[in-house]
C-alpha cells in the first residue's frame, strides 16, 4: 500500500463535533476500500488567505493514510460531493511522518 496525506478545509460555520463526524465518514469509507487513516491532526478554526465560496475561515483537518489507489480515488469524489468540505488536497509520500504536522509546532520550530 502507498502512504498520503490530505488535507480537507471545511466550512467555518460547522461544530468541531461536525467536522469530525465528516472526517469519521471519510475514514469509514476507506475502510472499506481497503485504507486506514493512520493519524488525524484537527488544525482548528484558521483564516484563509483569501475567499473561498464566501468563507473567511476553515477548519482545518490533515489526514495521514495507508491505502491503494483505488481507495484513494473514492475518497477524494467522496470529498468533491460533500458540501461542507470547501477545499482538499491530497498528495503521495514516501513515507508517514512520525511527528504531528500542526502548525503551532512548526512556527515554534522557526523561532527557535
Amino acid at each position: 500500500m502507498a502512504f498520503y496525506e490530505s488535507v480537507l478545509i471545511a466550512r467555518q460555520d460547522l461544530g468541531a463535533s461536525q467536522v469530525s463526524g465528516i472526517v469519521s465518514d471519510l475514514s469509514e469509507a476507506l475502510a472499506k476500500n481497503g485504507g486506514e487513516v493512520v493519524r488525524v491532526d484537527n488544525w482548528g478554526l484558521k483564516n484563509l488567505a483569501y475567499r473561498i465560496k464566501k468563507n473567511r475561515k476553515g477548519h482545518y483537518v490533515v489526514l495521514n493514510i495507508s491505502a491503494p489507489e483505488k481507495s484513494i480515488a473514492e475518497f477524494e469524489r467522496l470529498m468533491r460531493v460533500n458540501e461542507d468540505i470547501i477545499r482538499y488536497m491530497t498528495v503521495k509520500v514516501d513515507e508517514l511522518s512520525a511527528e504531528p504536522a500542526s502548525s503551532e509546532t512548526s512556527e515554534t520550530a522557526v523561532e527557535e
